[in-house]
């Protein structure tokens, strides 16, 4: 029976269940009290036990929507103290985090801190920074008709919130939304990866410790059960993962009328111009395509420059590698693996498009891919149909700068689109003429670390946005709110019947716009 636990808690299941779990060592702090628990085993214990099968969700999803109704979460002091929970979290075990990252995907120290330690406490700062200034009415401008009325707009949290979680950055990718869904003022249910397991163990045992449990939960599971999850109602989702799995998300919050963030992903186009240093170009496409050994939603996917570039593109690529990871990648303890099984053989198929220039030796018992060039690839190929997320950077040939934008156009909607040129013009034509979830000229990743940019993707890259303040305004309801007085029903004479074509000429003055699109009913 798999059973992750933080402290022993109430569930909705036989008295005899219950009685296991409190004589199973899991007794504790009763502040605690908690269950974070994989459902088909719930159902499973049930059923040895004789009784019928249950649903294992229902009871603390309404436990979480019974605080958010009793406004357990609405307070600034509450959702403050929340947000340094997760501070003290990400501060007591990072130790224990980075080895699970390690565990995970042989992730360095060095990444795990720059991509999932620091960005996730610098997100946890920046609300608790903003946190109060955030949550204020904002009020805005009037028409002559609401000239002594107070307008403004209320951010009220949605209520209860769920997170689903993939496994490439297992812990940035949970934390970064979560601070912005408690910052609102949700109670949220979070559904990490079961895939990144040692991340998935931290985040079920541990985190639970540093949040008011009684509007927070984890939920564990597969497919099966983050299906059974998704057939409940909740107020708010935010999935991050494939298109495929997005749709399938997609379609079960449109049965609940459920608004949505769906963070994706795609074939990130990365065009080099010909007026460009090669090694500088190589040494940064280098640094984030290999990146999380290339798993990576923003990570390039491929390359798009003319065949003389790609000439002096290769070897540069070549010199960048080694000194990055050595003669030999395999040894390097900078370089991480793939996630899986299932991954390793998706990613050793795709060897074979192409003719490899660089790299392409594999290991099956390290899971480990070299870091990889394929030149002369050709549209059709799989390497070109589907994103790769794996340490493999397809280079393809284009004639110019309008053949290469429109190899971009006719393709699906990036998350992430790069140009390295010398030539501003040319950045900024590949700007102006293409679109996408995100843009950086001359580099990749570093848009990411502007918590004042929002990210997300567009089409079928995504849709929603989230970091910094863009996380709050995603976890909030904007509500329109008008405040008018109850006397002075003399001026409101003029919009009753029975209507003259002096009183709507008068009207109408009333109604014009002073700065805003403001309308009166």
């Amino acid at each position: 029976m798999r059973l992750h636990t933080a402290e022993p808690c109430e569930v909705a299941v036989a008295a005899d269940f219950v009685l296991w779990l409190r004589n199973a060592r899991l007794s504790g702090d009763q502040s605690l009290l908690q269950l974070v628990f994989h459902p088909q085993d719930a159902q499973e214990c049930c059923r040895e036990k004789g009784q019928g099968r249950m649903d294992s969700f229902e009871d603390k999803l309404q436990q979480l929507r019974e605080a958010f109704n009793a406004g357990r979460t609405r307070s600034a002091e509450f959702r403050a103290a929340q947000l340094q929970g997760l501070s003290h979290f990400l501060r007591d075990n990072k130790q224990q985090l980075q080895e699970a990252l390690a565990q995970d995907l042989h992730k360095s120290a060095f990444e795990s801190e720059v991509s999932e330690i620091a960005i996730s406490q610098a997100e946890v700062d920046l609300a608790l920074r903003n946190l109060r200034s955030w949550m204020k009415d904002e009020k805005v401008s009037k028409n002559l008709a609401t000239q002594l009325d107070s307008a403004f707009i209320r951010k009220e949290p949605f209520g209860l919130v769920l997170i689903i979680v993939p496994w490439n950055y297992p812990l940035n990718l949970t934390l970064v939304p979560l601070v912005g869904a408690i910052a609102a003022g949700n109670c949220v249910v979070l559904k990490p990866s079961e895939i990144s397991k040692a991340t998935e163990k931290i985040l079920a045992e541990v985190l639970p410790r540093y949040l008011d449990q009684s509007c927070f939960a984890v939920v564990l599971g597969g497919p099966q059960e983050t299906g059974q999850l998704l057939e409940h109602r909740f107020d708010y989702i935010f999935f991050t993962g494939n298109t495929y799995v997005g749709k399938i998300v997609m379609a079960a919050a449109a049965k609940h009328l459920t608004p949505i963030t769906l963070e994706l992903g795609g074939k990130n186009p990365c065009y080099v111009d010909d007026n460009c240093d090669p090694q500088t170009v190589a040494n940064r496409v280098a640094w984030f395509r290999y990146f999380n050994a290339g798993q990576t939603c923003v990570a390039p996917d491929y390359v798009l420059c003319s065949q003389e570039m790609q000439e002096r593109l290769v070897p540069a690529l070549q010199n960048a590698i080694t000194r990055f990871y050595g003669d030999n990648p395999q040894t390097s303890p900078n370089l991480g693996r793939i996630i899986n099984q299932k991954h390793f053989e998706r990613l050793q198929g795709l060897l074979g498009c192409g003719r490899v220039a660089i790299g392409g030796q594999s290991d099956e018992g390290e899971r480990y891919i070299a870091p990889t060039v394929l030149v002369d690839v050709q549209e059709t190929e799989p390497v070109m149909q589907e994103e790769i997320f794996g340490p493999i950077l397809p280079l393809v040939t284009v004639t110019n700068l309008d053949e290469a934008i429109e190899f971009i156009n006719r393709r699906e909607k990036p998350l992430a689109l790069y140009a390295f040129s010398k030539r501003s013009q040319v950045i900024k034509q590949v700007l102006a003429r293409t679109s996408s979830g995100g843009f950086c000229g001359n580099d990749g990743f570093m848009h990411m670390t502007l918590s004042s940019l929002p990210f997300g993707g567009v089409g079928t890259s995504g849709m929603g946005r989230y970091h910094g303040k863009f996380s709050f305004d995603t976890f909030s309801n904007q509500r329109a709110c008008l405040l008018r007085s109850p006397g002075m029903e003399k001026i409101n004479d003029l919009r009753y019947p029975p209507y003259t074509s002096r009183n709507l000429r008068v009207l109408l003055v009333a109604m014009e716009k002073r700065c805003c699109s403001c309308t009166l009913l």
